[in-house]
């Protein structure tokens, strides 16, 4: 499983919201701190604490970072646009750091298929997908995976690893189009197909 750097999400962050003057509406917001959590900064990095949980987000002193009233406040390191980017998404990142830590995130698959099935055993995710052999698919560290009836649920602290995880278990055996047979996402709408008939 690919590993997510900082530096990957904040790339993937900067593309999806690139025009800096809808990154600046989300950056000047500060980010309040949920109860139980602790959070300090070490030079240009932002440490959120939970218990023994740590989540480290290295800014590359691209904002400026002030702890103060419970909040979390951001400011642009700059006045040009990719400073304007910059500031929303490290915001974005820190409010997922931190609600991942408070709430923690989840996703549902679910399993459709006669003899289709899934199972945790320890640390490893055994699926029956139709295939002449199991499908056996490792837990990552930091993530849970339960299964209730022919529902997959996975959770985790970090947001871009639970939709990761998700996406490869479901890309095992996608929904086909015709009978919906498959692992989706437990709110993914499947396009039916109508099948061919005979004439």
């Amino acid at each position: 499983m690919m590993k997510l750097t900082s530096s990957v999400l904040v790339a993937k962050y900067f593309v999806v919201f690139g025009k800096g003057e809808s990154m600046s509406r989300v950056g000047k917001n500060p980010v309040a701190i949920a109860n139980g959590l602790d959070v300090s900064v070490d030079g240009a990095v932002i440490v959120v604490k939970k218990g023994n949980l740590e989540k480290r987000l290295d800014t590359h002193n691209r904002v400026g970072i002030e702890v103060k009233d419970n909040e979390v406040v951001l400011s642009r390191a700059g006045e040009d646009k990719q400073s304007s980017a910059y500031w929303g998404t490290y915001r974005a990142l820190l409010a997922n750091i931190i609600e991942g830590l408070d709430k923690g995130f989840k996703k549902s698959l679910e399993i459709n298929g006669v003899g289709y099935r899934a199972a945790v055993n320890g640390k490893v995710l055994e699926l029956q997908l139709g295939f002449s052999h199991p499908v056996n698919f490792d837990i990552p560290e930091g993530i849970t995976i339960t299964v209730e009836k022919n529902t997959i649920h996975i959770s985790g602290t970090d947001k871009q690893v639970v939709g990761q995880v998700a996406a490869e278990i479901r890309a095992f055996r996608p929904p086909e189009p015709y009978k919906g047979k498959g692992v989706k996402y437990s709110d993914e709408v499947i396009i039916r197909k109508a099948g061919k008939t005979a004439n």
